[in-house]
């Protein structure tokens, strides 16, 4: 069995790093080109494709270390994954709470679980992380203790059955949001303080019940992972001329057609249950599945086959050496920096505003770039995804690798 690592993968798993960090820090939220967007509710944008992605590589790299847990035994694999299952939904709540302290007039005060001036609000809950810890936990079980046919009708049973509870649990539009059956059992669960109210309504788009197709997601990933391992146990991986042509034919046209399969099926699937990342509908698992097999294709291709390694490449690498660290420093170091207000002129009641670092990098500076006003907020995400690409070169260079 092949033990050297893809590098392709490790692109994949940068890019999608980097992307996640780009659409998450724009100059302005009321100014975005329309890509960087996520749907409104139904359908799938660019910005759709970036956490199934990840979720897709995490899975990819399940499939190189499952079969050495296996080998180590029961014990070894529980005290691995839940270690790392707490540890990721751990820092995922840090990430909601942090830094703990917010401004409130002209003081700081302490960030309480409940806000005691409005009940309905206090620390959120779940999030991207925490819905990462949850899918990987339960992926890693499936992996672990079935083979890959089971796991295929294990995992087509599961998004059947998560359309069917949608359909007969919803209301009379079950695939809306206010008609999504998952949000009562959030609010249950969780409590209307600990919700994403981002909506308008607390509704959570990394809610409990949606978790169940996210972890579809990741087997997915694992199973794509196993293929690539199998049909890539020869040297034309590692080398610029392959020595057959039948081995990368086996392995990418295999991909290609499973795929294309994939996307086709989403659709028709869309005719019933409709593609929508907010409530991570079947379709949509489906859908996100299909394109991310064809771009690991495409990338095994130009990069292993063909051996193209260039800057572009060498730039999304280094986000995969350390993705997990990396997405964490992009979401905390602007809500610390936050902490560090700057005068900014007087509002129209003549009290003083105030502005953090960022902020007046963005408002002096990009948002100074001729043009419409997507523009400086586009050139601001660019400017700050520098930025963490620099901190992961650093990273790289001093052989600093932050695992969990």
């Amino acid at each position: 069995m092949m033990k050297q690592r893809y590098y392709s993968l490790d692109v994949f798993r940068g890019a999608t790093v980097a992307l996640m960090i780009m659409v998450n820090n724009p100059g302005t939220w009321a100014h975005m080109f329309a890509p960087l967007k996520h749907a409104a509710w139904h359908g799938c944008s660019p910005t759709d494709l970036v956490f199934p992605f990840f979720l897709f590589a995490v899975g990819n790299a399940m499939s190189f270390v499952i079969p050495r847990l296996q080998e180590a035994g029961p014990a070894v694999f529980w005290k691995k994954v839940l270690k790392r299952t707490v540890l990721i939904f751990a820092i995922g709540l840090f990430i909601n709470w942090w830094p703990f302290i917010k401004w409130e007039g002209a003081e700081l005060v302490f960030k309480q679980w409940v806000d005691p001036n409005d009940p309905s609000r206090g620390i959120r809950i779940l999030g991207v992380l925490q819905r990462i810890a949850i899918a990987y936990c339960f992926a890693s079980i499936l992996a672990y203790y079935f083979k890959e046919k089971a796991i295929i009708w294990i995992s087509a049973g599961i998004l059947l059955l998560y359309w069917a509870v949608c359909a007969l649990m919803g209301g009379a539009d079950p695939y809306s949001l206010e008609g999504w059956f998952g949000t009562k059992y959030d609010i249950a669960i969780l409590g209307v303080p600990h919700i994403y109210k981002g909506e308008g309504v607390p509704f959570d788009p990394e809610g409990l019940m949606s978790t169940l197709p996210a972890v579809v997601q990741v087997v997915f990933g694992y199973l794509v992972g196993v293929f690539i391992k199998k049909q890539g146990q020869v040297d034309w991986l590692w080398s610029k001329v392959p020595t057959s042509n039948e081995p990368h034919f086996k392995l990418l046209s295999g991909m290609f057609v499973t795929g294309f399969i994939l996307v086709v099926l989403a659709w028709i699937w869309a005719l019933g249950f409709p593609i929508n990342k907010k409530i991570w509908t079947s379709s949509y698992v489906l859908y996100t599945t299909g394109l991310a097999t064809m771009t690991i294709g495409g990338m095994i291709w130009f990069i292993e086959v063909q051996g193209v390694k260039n800057k572009l490449t060498q730039f999304f690498d280094v986000f995969g050496k350390n993705p997990l660290f990396i997405f964490v420093l992009s979401g905390i170091l602007p809500r610390f920096l936050g902490l560090f207000r700057i005068p900014d002129g007087l509002a129209d009641d003549g009290t003083q505003k105030y502005i953090d670092a960022f902020g007046w990098f963005y408002k002096y500076v990009c948002a100074q770039v001729p043009g419409i006003p997507e523009v400086g907020s586009f050139v601001y995400s660019l400017c700050f995804l520098t930025l963490m690409w620099v901190i992961c070169y650093w990273l790289d260079k001093k052989k600093i690798y932050v695992k969990v």
